[in-house]
C-alpha cells in the first residue's frame, strides 16, 4: 500500500517523567509520528510535520527551520509551522547558521520503486550530532553510513509497513551506534495509519542490552551523553 503523496504546501505513552541525561541544554519534544521539536542555541528545528488527516493534530508551533524528508502528507505539512525556513532534499543546506546534510535514501527496499526517495537529515546543535531518518525503508548502505559520519542522537522509524520494521530499525541503530536512539513513526491512538506499535522494537533493544527509558521531554548536553546506546521513548506532546 502506498501512502498518499501531497506536493509541498500496541501501546502508547501519554505521560512519563521529564528526564535529563545529566545536562540541561538541548530540549527535544515529540509531537507524534516523525515530528520532533528540537531547541538549542536559541534555535528551534522541527522535523516532518504532518497533516491532521492522519488522526492526530500538531499543536501551535513556531520554529526557525523545518526539515522535510519526503513529499508525503504525513511528513511535509510545513504550513503547520510558523516562521520556519524549509529544508528539503539531498546535499548541504546552510540555514540560520546550521549546516544540514541531506543523505539520499529510499522509502522502500526497491530503491524507491514503490514509495520513492527519502532524505536522511544530519545536523549539529550544541556540539550534538543529530540524525533524523525520515521514512527510511531499508538498512543503510556503506556509503550512506559514511556520509552520515557518526551520530549522537538518532530518530529512527520502527513501525514498519511504510518504513523499516522493528528488526531492521534495530539493525540501523547498530550500524550507526548512536548515544541515544529515539523511536518514532509507530502506532499511537488515535493515529489512523496501518503501522505497528513500538513494542517489538523495544524487545529488539532489550535483546541487544540497550537501556530503555521513557520520558515526556528529553534534555541533554554533549559532555554528558551516555557512553553506550540508550533508547529513549518520548511521550507524544499534544
Amino acid at each position: 500500500m502506498r501512502k498518499r503523496s501531497l506536493s509541498s504546501g500496541a501501546k502508547s505513552l501519554t505521560g512519563g517523567e521529564r528526564i535529563s541525561i545529566r545536562g540541561e541544554r538541548m530540549q527535544i519534544k515529540w509531537h507524534g509520528h516523525a515530528c520532533f521539536e528540537i531547541s538549542a542555541e536559541g534555535v528551534t528545528v522541527v522535523t516532518d510535520p504532518y497533516e491532521p488527516s492522519i488522526g492526530i493534530r500538531l499543536p501551535s508551533i513556531r520554529a526557525d527551520v523545518v526539515t522535510v524528508s519526503h513529499e508525503h502528507y504525513d511528513h511535509n505539512y510545513v504550513a503547520a509551522v510558523e516562521g520556519a525556513e524549509v529544508v528539503r532534499g539531498a546535499g548541504e543546506h546552510l540555514v540560520k547558521g546550521i549546516r544540514f546534510l541531506g543523505v539520499r535514501t529510499f522509502h522502500d527496499t526497491r530503491k524507491g520503486a514503490e514509495r520513492g526517495e527519502n532524505t536522511v537529515f544530519v545536523f549539529e546543535l550544541e556540539g550534538i550530532r543529530l540524525c533524523h531518518l525520515g521514512d527510511l525503508g531499508h538498512v543503510l548502505q556503506e556509503e550512506q553510513i559514511t556520509a552520515i559520519n557518526g551520530v549522537d542522537v538518532l530518530f529512527v522509524p520502527v513501525g514498519g509497513t511504510y518504513t523499516v520494521d522493528a528488526g531492521d530499525a534495530a539493525r540501523v541503530v547498530e550500524q550507526l551506534s548512536p548515544k541515544v536512539a529515539i523511536p518514532m513513526h509507530f502506532k499511537i491512538p488515535p493515529l489512523n495509519l496501518n503501522i505497528a506499535s513500538e513494542q517489538a522494537f523495544l524487545k529488539e533493544a532489550e535483546r541487544r542490552g540497550w537501556k530503555v527509558r521513557k520520558a515526556s521531554t528529553l534534555s541533554l548536553s554533549k559532555d554528558t551523553l551516555p557512553a553506550e546506546t540508550e533508547v529513549v521513548v518520548l511521550a507524544w506532546e499534544h
